[in-house]
């Protein structure tokens, strides 16, 4: 059936995503022909067909997918690219975001076979953009690669889904200029709902809401916005849900009803219930295309589809069935979509309530009780889902979503809807409308970010392992099975490995440190036994971008750290103290130590040469600055020695080669040494007699991939091997882990782009 061929191809699919490599299309071939047999003379084994087929059509899209990135040898290089903006363009302080729809390319005059998206960023007075818009620009493009950390996003993986072949930055070039030949696409219809609204509604912020909860914009939503979403758990409200679509439907249903009313005689050409289908799908299409074809959205849009087809064919189909088939045309059309954690989120929430809510009649009654029943199972179905991809949870979420899900779907959208359309048939009557809708917004916002502070709102647990997600799963499903099922209440017996995993610490006189990858910047993250400081928090960029944010807290999260001692920041530059005011914030207890503390955004001491502490048997000595020689800029840095009864550890900011001769001095002899290469590896430090007086047993280096400073320079990197001094860079490694046992020399542990290696990982 519908459902087991669903399930087939589905695993298939799955088991590719978990492949280092893909496998040649020699084996891919050999596959499908086994498929093929098994679906013609094997009737009983047409679920192995399925599997089968599903790792070959997986594979071989994943495949064209990686070749169509642009080429590893043309990284770097200024190409000429004429193209047409898609989706909807981000205008920030610091510059013009947007994605491109590739038409053309050239590199010195000379075309180059690639196509694709390429999202692009546009510094320096960038000029207003359009989607839709055609553009001839210069661009400066590589191959899509991102940070990698635990509990970090993968941008990789998600530049794969979204279909990234490069990503780059405008070049000034006089002939940057827009093209003739732009046409209508739904983008601009987006663009100008979206425009109509801010010009009605003052208040920006509601504004905002309604242009998120109509057409899917979500520019206007700044990160704070997003942080009540998923302390709320309505993430998926903000952006158009897939619920959204099925009250769609059914206003595409009512106008069918209506027009059916007021001309009888239609029933002569069409009957009721197919000219019902069909209003129900078309609706539900024109709202999807409005919402950018979102994955909730079009998959709720495909089981409409399945619904449609079976009314209007007069036959029957299951929710199952429905739900089934669903899947089966997203995998047939894209089998990349598994990447994407809105895929499971919504498949999974849907076939949970399916399996878990019976139906107990009609009447409003019954409607409350399947509401309330049907909150309490999606937060729990889809705690495993939702802490697998973000690493947090809300335990307020079934209440919030008790309250946000009908006064979103069944007021502020409907409100919103005929606001929408009213911007096109009657201007001046929009605006009472919107302003209505943005009214309802604004309360229930506010009730959104009260129950924001809540305890439990933010709920944090590490890293989520493959077997803990799916023994909760299964326990959730145990614990919703009907009533009369023996021992439901066991289900949540298999949510302890999720809830409760083993956090191994260090022991007596031993440390861990991990080098996370945050770019073209630093931070360090170490752990003894029963303290835990932060070294550097990486950059904040004018855009909001913050890697305190993105990198610093959820590492710290995903590896089950729930107290931080002490935040040590370096010195005042950006790459290094950026994210210092949001770690400060999200651990207020900690001690705060800077090199130049005058220069930092929040209250710091200054750390002095000669300060020391200890922690669980490991010693900690500040190196550098001197006393009263904070304001050096980089010679300011923070210089940190860790000393274990193993190994050691020196952290060294970004001193140069003048302040190096003291630092070595004071290191003195010891145990086996790792050190933190100074300044990125610039050519202002490492200078051959101070890696011959430390004599590091290794070396790490934290940059940023293909950064504009060439870090670390090539006669750094000679000076280290003339030492036979192996140096390791999170740009290749991702986040490096360092182990420094009570026992036995430091060791380096294999880095995140190694430990989980996936095919579409560069």
């Amino acid at each position: 059936g519908a459902i087991t061929a669903a399930s087939a191809l589905l695993a298939g699919v799955l088991l590719v995503q978990w492949l280092p490599r893909l496998p040649p299309h020699w084996s891919l071939a050999l596959l499908l022909l086994a498929a093929g047999l098994l679906a013609w003379r094997c009737p009983r084994w047409r679920w192995l067909a399925w599997l089968l087929f599903g790792i070959v059509w997986a594979a071989w899209r994943g495949g064209v997918a990686m070749d169509a990135r642009l080429p590893r040898a043309l990284e770097g290089r200024d190409f000429v690219v004429v193209g047409t903006i898609a989706d909807l363009p981000l205008a920030h302080p610091d510059a013009s975001r947007f994605t491109l729809r590739v038409e053309q390319a050239t590199l010195d005059g000379q075309p180059v076979a690639l196509r694709g998206r390429v999202t692009v960023s546009w510094y320096d007075g960038a000029p207003p953009l359009r989607p839709c818009s055609r553009w001839r620009l210069s661009l400066r493009l590589k191959r899509p690669r991102g940070l990698l950390d635990p509990g970090g996003a993968d941008s990789e993986r998600s530049a794969l889904e979204r279909g990234i072949v490069a990503t780059g930055y405008v070049r000034d070039d006089p002939d940057n200029a827009p093209l003739a030949g732009a046409r209508w696409c739904v983008d601009g219809v987006r663009d100008a709902v979206a425009r109509g609204i801010a010009a009605r509604v003052r208040d920006r912020h509601d504004a905002a809401l309604l242009q998120a909860f109509t057409v899917g914009d979500t520019r206007g939503l700044q990160q704070q916005d997003w942080a009540v979403a998923r302390a709320n758990g309505v993430s998926h409200l903000i952006a158009i849900s897939g619920f959204h679509v099925g009250v769609a439907a059914v206003f595409g249903v009512w106008l069918a009803l209506l027009a059916y009313a007021l001309w009888p005689r239609l029933g002569l050409w069409l009957p009721r219930p197919q000219a019902q289908a069909a209003a129900a799908l078309l609706v539900a299409a024109m709202y999807s295309a409005l919402a950018g074809f979102g994955l909730p959205t079009v998959r709720t849009l495909l089981m409409i589809a399945v619904v449609a087809l079976a009314r209007c064919s007069r036959r029957g189909s299951s929710a199952a069935q429905s739900l089934a088939l669903a899947m089966i045309a997203i995998l047939l059309v894209d089998p990349l979509a598994v990447l994407a954690a809105g895929f499971w989120l919504s498949f999974v929430g849907v076939a949970f309530l399916m399996l878990c809510l019976q139906s107990r009649g009609r009447g409003l009654r019954a409607f409350l009780h399947e509401l309330s029943a049907g909150q309490l199972v999606m937060t729990v179905a889809l705690l495993p889902l939702t802490l697998w991809f973000f690493g947090q949870a809300s335990l307020v979420g079934a209440l919030s979503n008790l309250i946000a899900v009908p006064v979103v779907s069944f007021v502020i959208v409907p409100c919103a809807l005929l606001g929408m359309l009213l911007l096109g048939l009657c201007p001046p009557l929009a605006a009472p409308v919107l302003w209505l809708a943005a009214r309802i917004a604004h309360a229930q916002w506010w009730l959104l970010e009260q129950m924001a502070t809540w305890p439990g709102a933010h709920w944090y647990l590490p890293a989520v392992q493959a077997h803990a997600l799916l023994l909760a799963v299964l326990g959730a499903l145990w614990l919703f099975l009907p009533r009369g099922v023996p021992l439901r209440g066991f289900g949540l017996l298999l949510f302890l490995p999720l809830l409760w995993p083993p956090l191994p610490r260090p022991a007596e006189g031993a440390f861990q440190v991990w080098v996370l990858d945050v770019g073209q910047g630093l931070s360090v993250l170490l752990r003894t036994r029963g303290h835990v400081l932060v070294y550097d928090a990486g950059a904040r960029y004018p855009s909001g971008f913050d890697l305190g944010e993105a990198v610093v807290l959820p590492s710290v999260h995903a590896l089950g750290i729930r107290r931080l001692d002490m935040l040590m920041i370096s010195h005042g530059d950006n790459d290094h103290a950026g994210g210092a005011e949001v770690v400060a914030d999200a651990f207020p207890q900690a001690q705060r130590y800077a090199g130049e503390p005058s220069r930092m955004r929040v209250p710091m001491q200054q750390c002095v040469a000669g300060q020391g502490w200890q922690w669980d048997g490991v010693r900690f000595r500040v190196l550098n600055p001197a006393r009263g020689a904070g304001d050096r800029d980089n010679d300011s840095s923070c210089v940190l020695l860790v000393e274990g009864r193993g190994g050691r550890l020196l952290l060294t900011g970004d001193i140069s080669a003048k302040m190096e001769p003291q630092v070595a001095a004071a290191v003195g002899p010891g145990p086996p040494l790792v050190m933190l290469v100074p300044h990125h590896g610039s050519k202002t430090s490492s200078s051959a007699a101070f890696i011959a007086a430390v004599r590091p047993r290794l070396a790490v280096v934290s940059a940023g991939w293909r950064n504009r400073f060439g870090h670390p320079k090539p006669e750094v990197l000679a000076r280290y091997a003339e030492a036979h001094v192996p140096v390791f860079d999170t740009a290749r490694q991702g986040a490096i882990p360092l182990d420094f046992p009570a026992d036995a020399p430091p060791r380096r542990e294999p880095g995140w782009r190694q430990r989980q290696a996936r095919y579409w990982r560069e």
